[in-house]
């Protein structure tokens, strides 16, 4: 179920030598190109063509009324629906947490001030079709709104009978979308890029997604923009020894694969007592789950229990991985935390499993995954802002600066931004009359 792999007398360089999936093949990057280019050229006939053909749904209308969202929170279990308002309100309380403004910056008469702008309208891509993500919808749309943003677009694979899940609707309805519609896959995708008769252009794409859905966005970066992580297929690297209970661990790779194809599920140990439980005790779990297939073959891709020589190498072979979720299931989890260098988020002790983060602590659970955690974070309320500058000098400051400014400038051959600002200096000198 899991691959063994033992790493023990490798050091801690591990660079290039672990095995990962490769998510950007030909073949599905064609296929993604095709359909991003004839949604641009064919709009909503496109749309309902590619949602015929993938998600054998005939769609009327694409757009979900409003009303509809708006009556869904009344179709829930009570329960449930109690469940998705505390987790809304645990996602707006984290991301209205944010630093206090740092203020003017002033040096020698110039002053500084940041301006943050949010974008106009932001397209939300929440997964579906054959299940359903409530909580996709609650993470990616209520940063959006903090921010300040005036649209907010949503698009679902809609469910086989053309229907989008009650729980969907009232996550929505909780999370202030402004616009629904029942569309998936890459097609929806170049449909927020682009624009078509039904949904109009947004300036930034978010939400996680399969690998279709992450090799469109690829295609359209630059028409829309996105955040830097890949949001793709989900991942989690459990660091554990013989403190936390086996079937902690074990749930906790399944969690993962659960999810879906393309994922990574791995286990890094120094104990090889605990990995042979694990991956024991993983055994057991798939064959009792629901979605038994699904998570087999999840893990025949992407499943692996790892051997290494202590907590150094065990850190160092999940920065190479650079996972989405980092399980640190240890006696003294806060002790790694130094040694920490690529991971989307850090989940500490046996108490706090990805799956707390993934629903309610707060953070948005869209995290960089495909090793773009080496240089990408999660998703927050600054994907949907732009940070401008407000630059302003007295006429001291800019007499000041001005030899410097010109200096470099005549140094690139760029004589008119030299003159910009020896003119103004020549021109505070001279004599008033």
């Amino acid at each position: 179920m899991l691959r063994r792999l033992d790493l023990r007398g490798r050091g801690a360089d591990f660079g290039g030598t672990l095995p990962r999936p490769n998510l950007v093949d030909e073949g599905p990057v064609a296929e993604v190109r095709a359909i991003v280019d004839d949604v641009r050229i064919r709009g909503d006939a496109a749309l309902r063509e590619y949602t015929a053909r993938f998600d054998k749904v005939a769609l009327d209308e694409i757009r979900v009324p409003a009303s509809e969202i708006g009556s869904a929170g009344g179709r829930l279990d009570p329960a449930l629906l109690g469940a998705l308002t505390e987790a809304a309100e645990a996602i707006e309380s984290f991301h209205r947490h944010r630093p206090l403004d740092p203020g003017t910056f002033e040096r020698n008469g110039i002053s500084v001030d940041l301006l943050e702008l949010p974008v106009a309208r932001a397209g939300v891509y929440v997964p579906g079709g054959l299940a359903s993500y409530p909580s996709s919808v609650l993470m990616t749309a209520i940063p959006a709104r903090v921010a300040g943003v005036e649209g907010i677009a949503v698009c679902v694979p809609p469910a086989p009978d053309g229907a989008i899940p009650a729980e969907v609707l009232a996550a929505a309805s909780l999370a202030g979308v402004d616009e629904l519609y029942r569309v998936g896959g890459p097609q929806a995708i170049a449909a927020m890029a682009y624009g078509t008769e039904t949904i109009a252009r947004v300036d930034v794409i978010v939400g996680p997604g399969s690998r279709r859905v992450s090799l469109a966005k690829l295609e359209v970066r630059g028409a829309v923009g996105m955040p830097a992580s890949f949001a793709g297929p989900s991942e989690v690297v459990v660091i554990a020894d013989e403190s936390v209970p086996v079937d902690y661990v074990a749930i906790d790779l399944v969690v993962q694969a659960e999810h879906g194809p393309d994922g990574l599920a791995w286990l890094i140990t120094w104990s090889e007592p605990v990995l042979n439980a694990v991956t024991a005790a993983v055994a057991s779990l798939v064959e009792q789950s629901p979605r038994r297939a699904a998570i087999e073959a999840t893990l025949a891709g992407g499943g692996y229990a790892v051997l290494v020589d202590g907590p150094e190498a065990a850190m160092a072979v999940s920065n190479e991985i650079a996972p989405e979720h980092l399980e640190l299931c240890c006696d003294d989890p806060r002790a790694m935390i130094p040694l920490v260098r690529n991971a989307g988020a850090i989940f500490l002790g046996p108490y706090a499993p990805a799956s707390l983060g993934d629903y309610i602590a707060g953070p948005s659970h869209t995290l960089p995954t495909f090793g773009s955690a080496r240089y990408a974070s999660v998703l927050g309320v600054e994907d949907f802002l732009r940070r401008v500058h407000v630059i302003s000098a007295d006429r001291q400051a800019l007499s000041r600066a001005a030899p410097h400014v010109a200096a470099i400038a005549r140094a690139e051959g760029l004589a008119a931004h030299a003159r910009s600002v020896m003119l103004r200096s020549e021109h505070e000198q001279q004599p008033r009359a």
